[in-house]
């Protein structure tokens, strides 16, 4: 694989540092070949390696929870399409479960399979972790996508999304619109997804944080538990009680369709909103300019393709091609990013449906 080209729609955006410094090592040395005064590790992170050709055969297990919800399918189609760019993986997938025990089997049996190496979206990081030990333990690298194993012997590389700073930018862009507001004492709500998740969890404390930088805080928090079901229901009871509110921060774009339902049954609209994880009925909303939706933080599934990228690397022993180093590394966060009014149109294609 090339990794001068961005991974997936989100990229690692790491190719910048070697450019830059292949052309500060250009400009320094006039008319001499770049190479002359160069190390050797510089010259290999410059030439880079074509990764895409094809190597020798991969197969590539690929476990994650049951499709019912759109980010968690467009996980499982991103991994799927990425691949099928290859002709030297086979990529064999598990039936998506969102039952912790069937998901545990189904990832023995892909060590039993002996797999080449394994991408694995757990359920719950922590009750999985002893088979993504196991794996490791029979040779089989394990990269460990979005929710984490708690114990690092368990994967060889981990990937995934900015939870806390998920948190952060919505924080920010809440704090920041009520401030030039001059709201003093908001009624700030937030509408998580699964509370007991650490990845949940992080996105609260990032918007904790980021709303202290304001002298605000959150006034009433409930999980949505992920669903659109619940998060009508969710929060229907936050607005029967709270008679005004100021702000609401919703973790997820897709228990976010069941959230402004029950907006919109509501009648309400003195306050604005923010989503969570980028989807594209969620963009579509927000580009209306009619929506209390203004906004959403993004964590983007094409994860799901960056993961299987690395996984082939891995296993094929070879590194990212645009940094110096001749491995992967152990862990890769991609950024949280805030899409409103003013630039959806750039992120719109690379919205999921929910």
């Amino acid at each position: 694989m090339s990794l001068h080209r961005p991974l997936g729609r989100r990229g690692f955006l790491l190719g910048g540092a070697a450019v830059g410094a292949g052309a500060l090592l250009t400009a320094c040395t006039g008319n001499e070949p770049a190479q002359s005064s160069s190390t050797p590790a510089q010259q290999a992170a410059l030439a880079g390696t074509d990764n895409d050709q094809p190597g020798p055969k991969v197969v590539i297990g690929f476990s994650a929870p049951a499709a019912d919800h759109g980010w968690i399918a467009a996980i499982a189609k991103n991994a799927e399409e990425m691949a099928k760019r290859y002709p030297d993986v086979e990529f064999r997938p598990v039936e998506p479960t969102n039952d912790i025990n069937q998901q545990i089997s189904a990832v023995e049996s892909l060590i039993q399979a002996k797999v080449d190496v394994l991408v694995i979206l757990p359920n719950d990081g922590e009750q999985l972790n002893q088979v993504a030990r196991k794996a490791m333990e029979a040779g089989i690298p394990v990269v460990n996508l979005d929710r984490i194993f708690p114990d690092k012997l368990s994967y060889r590389t981990w990937i995934g999304g900015d939870n806390y700073g998920m948190g952060v930018a919505a924080g920010h862009y809440i704090g920041k619109k009520l401030k030039e507001k001059g709201v003093t004492d908001p009624v700030i709500l937030e509408i998580q997804g699964i509370a007991t998740l650490p990845l949940t969890q992080e996105r609260s404390k990032g918007f904790a944080d980021a709303l202290r930088t304001y002298g605000y805080s959150v006034t009433d928090q409930q999980d949505a538990k992920f669903t659109v079901e619940s998060g009508t229901q969710v929060a229907s009871n936050l607005l029967q009680a709270h008679k005004k509110i100021d702000a609401i921060w919703n973790h997820d774009d897709d228990q976010g369709v069941g959230v402004l339902a029950a907006i919109k049954e509501a009648g309400r609209n003195e306050f604005f909103m923010v989503g969570g994880a980028g989807s594209a009925n969620a963009m579509r909303e927000i580009k209306s300019g009619t929506s209390v939706l203004e906004a959403t933080v993004t964590y983007s599934p094409t994860m799901a393709g960056s993961a299987i990228k690395i996984a082939r690397l891995i296993a094929q022993g070879k590194g990212m091609s645009d940094l110096v180093e001749n491995e992967v590394p152990q862990s890769i966060t991609l950024a949280s990013e805030t899409v409103t009014r003013e630039n959806v149109d750039k992120y719109l294609p690379l919205g999921f449906e929910s």
